[in-house]
């Protein structure tokens, strides 16, 4: 009898040439590149390309692809009826769960073009949410800006700065693909049935929402709140670990070195924020976080995540919380999108086996 696996761990579920996370070296790989360095060197749009073709794009292939997210970023009309008459207590992941379940159904097997509509609607989404929220119309989206300055603007209504374009496109890309994570998984399953692109971006959105896979930059954000000075960090940090507490932000369940994700974002806030308040506290309480977890929990390989340097770009674009898990979103889109199209192109049906541990029926006499 073949032993179940708690949580499906070390469990292959499918071959993928979409990326690669090594978490014993702490490298992060799409599509034969590194993370990190797309995020530092290249843009969403090229990245999406590299993730949806299977190659960074050319001139022409990028200006082609940055057309189609432009004529992409009208959602219907009945969408944003159904936005607007949610309740206002609905949260914003529940918003866009509904908002893209909505959406028109696409035939399957689904096309780069439905992955660029899903991803173009995405951020549009959440800026109409909340301009209706506000009581504001929705900013119409400006063809001269890329995807990622675009929800800045329909966001606020004003031009974004470039340093905050920069700091949240890079966090966007990083956010893209991560293996066979919780929420790639789900939409994998349901794409493996032959539903369509909206039905997995729904099962995706739904295992997003839950608070152990796309809640933890708030959290970090507010366990930084709770410290609030560089002078507070080291008695704070100390007595959580004493009282068996998490620090948010720390530990992954596959990597075993520092998160390269994390390398990437801190080196973009630093280049941004480097006297910033927030940053010089981040910074502090990373160092003395790695410090304190060696000393009271050795040999558990516990460093800073991408969602604790996320929370610090997050929070330096003023990004209401709300929003963080949202936005996790708008770059993860891209990766469900590659998944769906991979799954697709050589599909069986995702049927695991259970092990009834259950009672059995008296025997028979």
């Amino acid at each position: 009898m073949i032993d179940a696996t708690n949580g499906l761990q070390g469990i292959i579920a499918a071959d993928t040439a979409i990326s690669m996370v090594d978490g014993e070296n702490g490298r992060l790989v799409y599509r034969g590149h590194s993370a990190q360095q797309l995020a530092l060197n290249h843009s969403f749009e090229e990245v999406a390309h590299l993730l949806w073709y299977g190659h960074l794009p050319s001139e022409s292939e990028l200006f082609a692809l940055s057309e189609k997210l432009d004529a992409a970023r009208q959602l219907p009309e009945y969408v944003v009826r159904i936005i607007k008459s949610l309740p206002k207590s609905a949260d914003m992941m529940s918003v866009l769960r509904t908002a893209v379940s909505a959406m028109d159904a696409t035939s399957w097997p689904p096309s780069v073009n439905d992955a660029i509509r899903f991803t173009a609607a995405f951020p549009v989404i959440i800026a109409c949410r909340s301009a209706s929220l506000s009581g504001l119309p929705t900013p119409a989206p400006k063809s001269d800006l890329g995807h990622v300055a675009n929800y800045l603007y329909m966001l606020t209504g004003r031009l974004p700065d470039i340093a905050h374009v920069r700091a949240l496109e890079a966090y966007l890309i990083l956010a893209m693909e991560h293996g066979m994570n919780a929420s790639t998984f789900a939409g994998r399953v349901a794409g493996s049935t032959e539903a369509d692109l909206a039905c997995s971006l729904t099962a995706s959105l739904g295992a997003m929402k839950g608070p152990l896979h796309g809640g933890a930059p708030s959290q970090v954000m507010s366990m930084l709140e709770e410290i609030g000075s560089v002078e507070k960090a080291e008695p704070w940090l100390r007595s959580a670990l004493e009282s068996g507490k998490k620090l948010m932000g720390f530990g992954h369940r596959v990597y075993r070195t520092a998160d390269p994700r994390a390398r990437a974002l801190k080196t973009v806030v630093s280049h941004h924020a480097g006297d910033d308040e927030l940053f010089r506290l981040a910074t502090e309480v990373e160092d003395i976080a790695t410090r304190l977890l060696s000393e009271y929990k050795p040999g558990r390989h516990l460093y800073a995540n991408v969602e604790f340097w996320a929370a610090v770009v997050l929070q330096a674009i003023y990004l209401p919380k709300p929003l963080y898990t949202p936005t996790f979103s708008v770059g993860r889109v891209v990766g469900w999108t590659a998944h769906a199209l991979e799954q697709s192109s050589n599909n069986r049906i995702i049927r695991p086996q259970s092990r009834y541990v259950g009672p059995l029926p008296d025997a028979v006499e």
